[in-house]
């Protein structure tokens, strides 16, 4: 039984204590939040003891924990809690710098200890099966990649100015699916953003609209589009065109019911947000985390591949900033 403390009792925290406590083969034993009440409240729910951070990680008897804090102190964590012999899995991104997360990687290296970022998207069925298509070759070679994320409403503008920005925030996800689906990061990266969505963001210093281009050394093209706001729901798709076809991964939807009458055809809008289309990835996410540990495989989701992400997102930033191309070996 893999004993785990979860750092961090906000919303995702709450999923994560979900996930861990319905596992058979862990046992979530306590919790940490910067909030003290926050940690009790979750401890409460989930049986388990509210503790401090640092008496978590001094604890020999703890074997992995879960980061689920701000973005700005998961390279501290991370650090703290593979130096003190714990596993870690860590919700994205590594960090909001790119150098700070190149320096942590660096100092888990030296520990041994197995680190796994919370990219949760590559555990979504029916993305994993597409995945799985592709790489059985049932549709030639890749040739060009459509990410779509769209949310169904832009967060608070508080939230905004901590989070790093779009391409850090919400589209480090689809950096690291494109990764996911072709295997290695691309070459250049153009990228334009624009706030329309809510004149505050951009009062912020961020955009709530993009779109970034992607080329691979290998002539393929990679095409990612997000916005803040989908009024008809939380918009996630995957469309892969190669030499013999095509994969496509559509959108969750509320029902499966179709109506057809003679006014025309019409069905149920996408799930609302992301608890619901990626509540069973969570659980997945945890299931191959374990694994990972209990068997001493490979982490399926490794913290090179969270800092490879994240010069993704560095260099969108630059681009839609410069109004140019940029090369990845040059952030």
């Amino acid at each position: 039984m893999l004993k785990v403390s979860l750092l961090g009792a906000g919303r995702i925290g709450w999923v994560h204590a979900k996930a861990i406590s319905s596992y058979a083969g862990s046992e979530l034993v306590a919790v940490s939040d910067h909030f003290p009440e926050n940690a009790e409240k979750l401890a409460a729910e989930f049986n388990c003891a509210a503790r401090t951070t640092d008496d978590i990680i001094a604890d020999p008897a703890i074997d992995a924990v879960l980061i689920a804090t701000s973005t700005d102190t998961h390279s501290d964590l991370m650090e703290k809690a593979t130096q003190a012999g714990k596993a870690v899995l860590c919700e994205k991104p590594v960090d909001l710098s790119l150098e700070r997360a190149r320096a942590c990687q660096k100092v888990v290296a030296k520990t041994g200890k197995p680190v796994m970022i919370g990219f949760n998207r590559r555990f979504d069925p029916s993305f994993n099966a597409l995945k799985k298509a592709l790489d059985a070759g049932e549709i030639g070679k890749a040739e060009l990649l459509s990410i779509t994320s769209f949310d169904p409403a832009p967060p608070p503008v508080s939230y905004v100015k901590v989070s790093g920005g779009l391409f850090r925030d919400m589209m480090i996800h689809d950096f690291d699916m494109s990764q996911f689906i072709l295997g290695v990061t691309p070459v250049n990266i153009t990228a334009v953003g624009s706030s329309i969505v809510d004149p505050e963001i951009g009062a912020a210093g961020d955009v709530d609209t993009a779109v970034v281009t992607m080329t691979y050394a290998d002539g393929r093209i990679a095409v990612i589009k997000n916005s803040r706001r989908a009024a008809y729901g939380y918009d996630q798709r995957i469309e892969v065109l190669a030499s013999d076809g095509m994969l496509q991964a559509k959108n969750l939807l509320e029902n499966l019911v179709v109506k057809s009458t003679s006014s025309g055809v019409t069905e149920a809008k996408p799930t609302l947000f992301f608890l619901e289309r990626y509540m069973s990835a969570y659980t997945a996410e945890w299931d191959s985390f374990v694994t990972a540990v209990t068997k001493g495989t490979k982490m399926p989701v490794t913290l090179e591949e969270g800092v490879n992400a994240l010069a993704m997102a560095e260099a969108a930033t630059l681009s839609a900033k410069e109004g140019k191309p940029v090369r990845i070996e040059d952030v």
